[in-house]
């Protein structure tokens, strides 16, 4: 037989049998790894929820340097499942945007096709494209207060669809951390408020560049004036809501942030509370001040310890003739005795101790501290100043560890004795100001803060339970401790979901985590709960008093 020859080779390779007898495929997949590719501006998008949405302020010097070098950073870029365009992965929407400009301008072909570093879609994509831009855009240029914030609360919402269940803003802090972009709780709440309370009056001022000092400052504002609105209110009808009172007022300032003043906005709104409140308007803008400062010590990053206060405070006078003769707010149970602790025994070391014996002082007492309570020496000051005048004695709690229930927490109305009730708070409606605060601190950490409302009645706060449906969906603990609250405020049961008698099965869980429940109360929560059920006793045993009195 003879050889073929390399024409009957070719013949047999071209012949039909080796023609393709199925479809062409109309587009190849995506790239499983990192792939460089060219894309076209047509076949790429920008990022949708990209938190920048004005100008980034850098964006004719970068425009200058792409039109010079071209790009020499092309950004990544990735693409949804099933979707037919490309979009930036993390951070260059304003290159993009400046690349169709210079496209337009120019008609140059290296501003049409572009370089980039194609990367798969990740399982986690919104998440992961998102926290990427905020990062991205801190790096290269920064972003507004508000548009951080905004970017955030938008990261909230894929967080919250990823697991199904609401975040609290600890949490919330926790998972941006550790997908790269650590933001602080207390930064957190700040961006909360101002979406919440401010972005609908002053949109302009805020996407003008109003800065997170300031805007910390009108936050701060607004909490101390509803706290005086509310404690100014007790029992009153006013003709507008404090809500409606802040937007109105706060709208008037709506300018450019080299025009604005935080103190123009406070005037204005002590003086239209003052004439609502009828009340004098300097008495008023001292509550606030006063208000304001304590709530700005609480919120701001804990300064260097101050000396022990037990150092610098002297002893207590006598209470002068014209003081009211009444007994002092025991530390003792009214029902009980006293009762001696073990640590009365073998007592701690004094502050001005050996430093031998201070050691273990310092250590016992650091065990005693759930969360620290930030004050300034300026608060301090005020406060024995008053403690003087009234002769009475300021609880200490270095000085008093171990004496009483020392367990220290922070919050609006720190705790650093949980039975002390301090002459100035031994007021009813004092008392259910403060217990309301606390029930809707220890609801925050279950995320049903919402559903608990303030009353002038009863003992401070009655629930807004949740209807029959939506209790059901309700995460278990997030149940367990609404139901808790619900029966505390002493409400009548009521058919909204909330099973009472179920409380009894998830009342070990909710306190001690019996059977190591990972859902019971932090134990800044159950110090809280402890705080609440000693304010709510000494208010029900004030108001049985002036019952029995007026019988």
């Amino acid at each position: 037989m003879a050889e073929p020859t390399p024409q009957d080779l070719a013949a047999k390779l071209l012949a039909t049998g080796f023609e393709r007898s199925g479809p062409s495929a109309a587009a190849l997949t995506d790239p499983i790894a990192d792939t460089p590719m060219v894309v076209t501006l047509d076949q790429l998008r920008p990022y949708e929820h990209d938190p920048r949405v004005t100008r980034n302020p850098a964006y004719e010097e970068i425009k200058a340097s792409i039109r010079e070098r071209g790009l020499d950073a092309p950004p990544a870029i990735t693409r949804r499942p099933g979707e037919a365009h490309y979009i930036i992965r993390n951070g260059g929407n304003t290159r993009l945007a400046i690349l169709r400009e210079l496209w337009s301008e120019t008609r140059e072909d290296r501003f049409f096709r572009i370089a980039c570093l194609f990367r798969p879609w990740p399982a986690r994509g919104e998440i992961v494209a998102l926290t990427g831009h905020l990062a991205e855009n801190e790096l290269r240029g920064g972003l507004t207060f508000i548009e951080r914030a905004l970017g955030i609360e938008k990261a909230r919402e894929f967080y919250e669809q990823e697991s199904g269940q609401a975040l609290s803003q600890s949490e919330l802090a926790r998972r941006l951390t550790a997908d790269g972009y650590p933001v602080p709780q207390s930064h957190i709440s700040r961006m909360n408020d101002a979406v919440r309370y401010l972005l609908p009056a002053i949109p302009n001022l805020l996407y003008g560049g109003l800065g997170r000092h300031q805007v910390e400052r009108i936050a701060v504002l607004r909490k101390a004036c509803e706290r005086t609105w509310e404690r100014r209110t007790l029992g009153r009808t006013v003709a507008v809501d404090f809500a409606t009172l802040f937007q109105d007022v706060l709208t008037q300032f709506d300018t450019q942030p080299d025009d604005f003043s935080p103190q123009r906005v406070q005037d204005e709104l002590v003086g239209q509370m003052a004439e609502l409140l009828e009340a004098d308007y300097d008495t008023l803008a001292l509550e606030i001040n006063d208000s304001e400062s304590r709530q700005r010590a609480l919120t701001s990053e804990p300064a260097a310890p101050m000396p022990s206060a037990a150092s610098v405070v002297p002893a207590a006078p006598s209470a002068p003739v014209s003081a009211p003769q009444q007994p002092p707010v025991s530390s003792v149970p009214r029902d009980t005795t006293p009762v001696s602790h073990a640590s009365a025994a073998t007592p701690l070391a004094s502050p001005e101790a050996p430093e031998d014996q201070r050691g273990p002082r310092d250590e016992r007492l650091q065990g005693h501290i759930v969360t620290p309570a930030p004050t300034t020496e300026r608060l301090q000051s005020i406060q024995r100043m008053v403690a003087d005048q009234l002769g009475d004695k300021l609880p200490d709690f270095e000085a008093d560890a171990l004496r009483a229930i020392p367990v220290q927490v922070g919050g609006l109305y720190p705790i650093s004795d949980v039975w002390y009730v301090e002459p100035g708070l031994d007021a009813p409606d004092r008392l259910r100001v403060h217990i309301a605060q606390f029930a809707r601190e220890i609801g925050e950490e279950a995320a049903v803060a919402d559903h608990i409302e303030a009353s002038i009645g009863g003992i401070g706060f009655v629930c807004a339970a949740p209807s029959v449906g939506q209790a059901k969906v309700l995460p278990a603990f997030a149940r367990a401790v609404l139901t808790l609250l619900h029966a505390l405020s002493a409400a009548p049961p009521a058919a909204n979901g909330l099973d009472r008698a179920r409380l009894a099965d998830e009342l070990a869980a909710l306190l001690h985590g019996h059977g190591g429940s990972a859902t019971r109360l932090s134990d800044a929560a159950l110090v809280k709960l402890f705080r609440l059920l000693r304010l709510a006793r000494r208010l029900l045993d004030l108001e049985a008093g002036v019952a029995s009195q007026d019988s």
